[in-house]
């Protein structure tokens, strides 16, 4: 079966962070958790202008994810269209799935002593709409969700 995806476009990317406020208000997660961020890295001198370079992280939903099988409860499972999903009223706040993400994707939610992560809004998905962070809410057009087929 083919899985969902979710391309990021770097380059394109001015840091504007509509991602992240999208995603804010799709799960209302507490101040200092973040299931998307933006980072920048500058500013750099190149030919003589000054430039930043932004950067988009998020769970990139592995084919073998390892926060997986970190998780000593098991309410990490990517599920049959590749979405790779933390069962977060499960989550015994552990963290060991933190440590083993390598992308620095999972958040721990002090407030409900629970790790939190992307799940590519698998709730809009299952209704057919896109992640709260992708295409049209990105204003610089840089996050694609596609469609497995």
């Amino acid at each position: 079966m083919k899985h969902h995806t979710i391309k990021i476009d770097h380059e394109l990317c001015w840091g504007c962070k509509t991602c992240e406020v999208a995603c804010k208000q799709e799960f209302h997660t507490p101040f200092g958790v973040k299931l998307i961020t933006v980072s920048e890295e500058g500013p750099e001198e190149t030919n003589g202008k000054l430039q930043f370079v932004y950067h988009v992280n998020l769970c990139r939903h592995c084919d073998d994810p390892p926060c997986a099988e970190a998780c000593p409860e098991a309410v990490i499972f990517k599920r049959e269209d590749g979405i790779v999903v933390l069962d977060s009223d499960k989550c015994t706040g552990c963290q060991s799935c933190i440590d083993e993400c390598p992308y620095g994707a999972i958040a721990f939610d002090h407030e409900n002593g629970i790790a939190r992560k992307c799940n590519l809004c698998y709730q809009r998905v299952d209704n057919g709409l896109i992640p709260a962070c992708a295409d049209n809410v990105c204003l610089a057009h840089c996050i694609h969700f596609s469609e497995p087929g």
